[in-house]
């Protein structure tokens, strides 16, 4: 995907797609063995169900590499907490589900946000799932040997289902850190280097099983794909990719008072035409810029949108307060085919990713 330009006042900008033909010869790919390609984030989004509402990423090796962290598996709890705590500073902690566990997990299970590569923690309205990508070569058979300590009974086959509420309450109460319910049940993958952890063993075992089963929505696997691309090739290092009717409720400005609710269909109104969301992604990146990916059903939407989602990005943020200005500066809005792409430099101390959850978003309207 080609790159934003760069430009103040923010106009529309219509990307040009290049079609890149890779000719076979010379360049060998070192992929992992549950998976192609270059991304852990796409292999990922990949692997989890079909039914996903909402994906929260975070690339740990690449937070701990930003915040200049060097905790590893041997790290203390209260080093793991340190971490964690820089981390949150930089908005790189509001996509985890392990945070609440984190002390426990380096402590009694042998994993944690100290030394696991990735995760991914995936909701739908049947349940949720977390998928921890382990650093390769982990010795995933001692992994099992802890849960076994601990209490949890160990399946039949190698990567069933671990079942282990009471083991977990048990350990909670014995060393006094937190346990979230996301560990009652594990899988263990280890022909993928994997974790899968949820508070059902019936879903958890379906995640499991339908593991080798892409069945990604086309919107939403391009909009990874943009979010990887403004990576640099790689991973951003967290984000939040919501599909196109979750997207809609949960940013609505339906949450706001009436009086915000008429501001900003003022706003809107004002802005230009707009159109219901395929997908919403954004996600920080190495370096902390910001990327914004809405999608749209078809190129001339995604085009007619780019203006007024550029006028409203730079406007009044009714329901959160004060100007969306004061959380970051646009650098860029960009269509290309069926996307609007908008790179963002989040201002000092703001906290870009974990406004998603303190009340609607006006530009990421319906």
């Amino acid at each position: 995907m080609p790159r934003a330009t760069r430009r103040v006042p923010v106009r529309l900008l219509v990307a040009v797609a290049v079609v890149l033909v890779l000719v076979a010869g010379g360049v060998a790919v070192a992929l992992r063995v549950w998976g192609g390609g270059d991304s852990d984030l796409r292999r990922a989004v990949a692997l989890a169900p079909d039914d996903v509402q909402r994906y929260s990423w975070t690339d740990w090796a690449g937070v701990r590499d930003e915040v200049g962290s060097d905790v590893d598996a041997s790290s203390s709890p209260e080093q793991v907490e340190d971490f964690l705590s820089e981390a949150y500073d930089l908005d790189l902690a509001s996509t985890t589900a392990q945070a609440e566990s984190a002390s426990l997990l380096q402590q009694e299970l042998g994993w944690s946000p100290a030394s696991v590569e990735w995760e991914l923690f995936t909701q739908s309205t049947t349940g949720g799932a977390d998928l921890v990508g382990l650093a390769e070569g982990t010795d995933v058979e001692a992994l099992g040997e802890r849960l076994e300590g601990l209490g949890y009974t160990r399946p039949e086959s190698d990567d069933g289902v671990w079942e282990g509420a009471d083991a977990l309450a048990r350990a909670s109460l014995e060393t006094g850190y937190n346990a979230s319910p996301t560990l009652q049940y594990v899988a263990l993958v280890a022909e993928r280097d994997l974790v899968v952890t949820g508070d059902d063993a019936a879903y958890l075992a379906s995640v499991v099983d339908g593991l080798d089963d892409d069945g990604t929505d086309d919107d939403v696997s391009r909009a990874v794909d943009a979010l990887v691309d403004g990576a640099s090739g790689g991973d951003p290092l967290a984000a939040a990719v919501y599909p196109g009717e979750f997207a809609c409720a949960s940013l609505a400005m339906g949450q706001a008072d009436p009086a915000e609710q008429a501001e900003g269909e003022r706003l809107v109104a004002a802005a230009g035409e707009v159109d219901p969301l395929e997908v919403f992604a954004l996600a920080l990146e190495p370096g902390l810029g910001a990327r914004l990916v809405l999608g749209f059903s078809d190129d001339d939407r995604a085009r007619r949108n780019a203006d007024a989602r550029a006028t409203l990005l730079e406007g009044p943020a009714p329901g959160q307060g004060g100007d969306f200005t004061d959380r970051f500066a646009v650098d860029s809005v960009t269509a290309d085919g069926p996307l609007v792409v908008a790179d963002l430099t989040p201002a000092e101390g703001s906290f870009v990713l974990s406004d998603l959850s303190t009340g609607p978003v006006l530009f990421a309207t319906c």
